[in-house]
């Protein structure tokens, strides 16, 4: 089964974004939350997401040291990461750049816009797939 996580510390924008995503559910997507940075690195681990939405500003570990160990320390450079944030000034962009980040996008969101970001980052990924393999695209 595909994961997309949702890491923020606020729980009506993660909240925002699983009602944005439900209908992934019917597709097979499993929607899994965390409320913090720590948290987010042990779903990480133990259900390794296709997609991570991650906002920066969070206790425990701040969102682009999240997004840095996802791509290096656990070895999931495929893992497609989306930082969700506040945070729109051009030196956060680049941090978030820096960490690994796939996309940088601001709040306030449009749901329309995520759900054509993870169209994006789930399709990348499914054509990246060799032929025959699980979640490959069918020609």
């Amino acid at each position: 089964m595909t994961t997309v996580l949702i890491v923020d510390d606020e729980p009506n924008i993660r909240a925002l974004i699983e009602q944005a995503l439900e209908d992934l559910t019917d597709e097979g997507v499993e929607l899994v939350t965390a409320a913090d940075g720590d948290e987010a690195l042990e779903v990480v681990r133990a259900r390794e997401p296709r997609l991570v939405f991650l906002d920066v500003m969070m206790p425990k570990r701040n969102g682009f040291d999240v997004c840095r160990a996802i791509k290096t320390e656990l070895g999931l450079a495929d893992t497609f990461v989306v930082m969700l944030t506040a945070r729109g000034q051009s030196y956060d962009r680049k941090a978030g750049s820096d960490a690994g980040a796939d996309l940088y996008l601001t709040k306030p969101f449009s749901p329309i816009d995520l759900l054509a970001r993870v169209d994006e980052a789930l399709g990348q990924w499914q054509a990246s797939m060799p032929r025959g393999s699980l979640y490959a695209p069918v020609a």
